[in-house]
């Protein structure tokens, strides 16, 4: 009970305090939560959209549970996303050309994955050889690799047909399958599986077990035979790798290219979500849905209320503050206990 209540007291108290926002801006905040919910989750277009919003956060959500687990900070997840979406955008559509197209999106997802994996070698590398702090240099990889990726769009990759700086179009017959009839792509499969793996992973195999003790106790895991250089390496390239999936999942299920400065910044924004599910793979999923319904019906909601885009980024500011405090007070109690 105590679990639950860690978790949902953030957010009702990040959904009180931003109503109270929404008050002071002269807007109703019930109508704006009704209006989220209802274009979010409520009819068949925003399920829709939702559950398409959801395989990109997945993955990277996916990526920083493995890494958070093992006390690897990797904060460069909009870096390596960026980049292995650009990538994919460029490589896709030559190889459909020149292969089958399942073998031809196949090699676009391992491709994006090594690309958001190799990014991340340098911070991997510092912290294993010289216990740099992989947030300062995860986030400074991340600013190189969006612009690197801008770069990429707007000179090599870009599309000479066209005006507005963008790679080629890849038809929308040659991208990831819609599933039943709807407009979701399979793009979603491939991030719950993802999320499964890491969930199995990180609890019933003895990697999984390292990756914990590194976690927990970098030293100790050291003195207990663990190459702890080896596995920062590991997790860093497999937290990285899932962000590049996300990259490629987006490119090939929704944008088909990628435009100049396109950065939606999934990245970010995922991290209180997956420090809502406590690290737990599979928990993140429901916090996933919450956050998926906040950004689709938010987006409609601000339209059709006149309220800022932004909102939404200023309510997961609210959640951060807030599981900061409900933590805070939690463990300030226990050691009262003790």
């Amino acid at each position: 009970m105590r679990a639950v209540a860690r978790v949902l007291v953030p957010v009702l108290l990040a959904l009180g305090v931003s109503g109270l926002v929404l008050l002071a801006l002269g807007k109703n905040p019930l109508a704006y939560y009704g209006d989220v919910l209802t274009r979010g989750l409520l009819t068949w277009g925003g399920l829709q959209a939702t559950i398409t919003r959801m395989a990109p956060l997945l993955l990277i959500a996916a990526g920083l549970v493995l890494s958070f687990q093992a006390g690897i900070w990797n904060l460069g997840t909009d870096g390596q996303f960026l980049l292995a979406g650009v990538i994919t955008a460029a490589l896709t559509p030559v190889l459909v050309g020149i292969v089958p197209w399942s073998i031809a999106i196949i090699l676009s997802l391992i491709v994006a994955f090594a690309v958001g994996a190799a990014w991340s070698l340098i911070p991997a590398f510092l912290k294993a050889s010289y216990g740099i702090n992989e947030i300062i240099t995860s986030l400074m990889m991340s600013f190189l690799g969006t612009s690197l990726a801008n770069v990429l769009v707007k000179i090599p990759f870009r599309d000479p047909s066209t005006d507005v700086p963008q790679t080629q179009v890849l038809p929308v017959a040659d991208r990831l399958p819609r599933l039943f009839g709807t407009t979701v792509h399979s793009g979603i499969l491939i991030a719950v599986a993802a999320v499964v793996i890491v969930h199995v992973v990180m609890t019933r195999t003895a990697f999984g077990l390292k990756l914990r003790m590194v976690g927990a106790n970098p030293r100790a895991a050291a003195h207990a035979g663990l190459n702890v250089a080896k596995l920062t390496f590991a997790t860093f390239a497999l937290s990285a790798g899932l962000a590049g999936l996300a990259g490629a999942v987006e490119i090939l299920g929704v944008q088909g290219t990628v435009r100049a400065d396109w950065n939606p910044a999934y990245g970010l924004l995922v991290v209180p979500l997956v420090f809502l599910a406590r690290f737990h793979a599979l928990g993140v999923i429901g916090f996933t849905v919450f956050f998926a319904v906040l950004m689709i019906g938010g987006e409609s909601a601000s339209r059709r209320l006149g309220v800022p885009q932004h909102f939404v980024l200023l309510l997961v500011g609210m959640l951060l503050l807030f599981l900061a405090l409900v933590d805070y007070l939690d463990h300030r109690r226990r050691l009262m206990r003790a």
